[in-house]
């Protein structure tokens, strides 16, 4: 990649973020999942049993997207997809035994994916997790900051 030392940060992130969920699609596409598919079913691991419409909404995608990547999970047994019975035009979505297990298998095959490459990867995340909630407008975390997150705070003071 030409020249990379003149790119402006968002291209690099962007390429950087463009070339981890490549490598982690294809060490996912070993077990039937992909990127999409992980999101939502770690979704489902933290908040439990959710409609289609609120899985898609924490996920920050449109519902159409989030049917395409339910059915196939659903096609896997990753997940199934009932009718409410609240809401008969809505679908709640459950994690199966399955799903857990393979949800299990695909955060180990996440830590292979940085490692070829020379990073903090914690320093990483935090700074990541900070880009995101600035972006989004969520607030700071409420415990102390780690001993990383406050050398970025110093870093970027000076």
């Amino acid at each position: 990649m030409p020249d990379m030392e003149r790119w402006p940060t968002t291209r690099l992130l962007s390429t950087a973020a463009r070339l981890v969920e490549i490598s982690w699609n294809e060490k996912l596409k070993s077990i039937g999942l992909t990127h999409a598919g992980v999101i939502a079913m770690q979704v489902l691991a933290a908040k439990g049993a959710i409609t289609q419409a609120a899985l898609a909404e924490v996920a920050r995608v449109k519902a159409q997207t989030m049917g395409t990547t339910l059915a196939r999970l659903e096609l896997h047994g990753h997940i199934t997809r009932q009718r409410s019975d609240s809401d008969r035009r809505s679908h709640v979505v459950t994690l199966t035994d399955a799903g857990s297990a393979a949800l299990a298998e695909a955060v180990k095959l996440e830590q292979d994916v940085l490692s070829p490459v020379a990073v903090d990867t914690a320093r990483l995340r935090e700074e990541l997790r900070i880009v995101v909630r600035g972006l989004a407008g969520l607030p700071a975390p409420e415990q102390e900051p780690s001993e990383g997150a406050a050398d970025a705070a110093d870093a970027a003071q000076s």
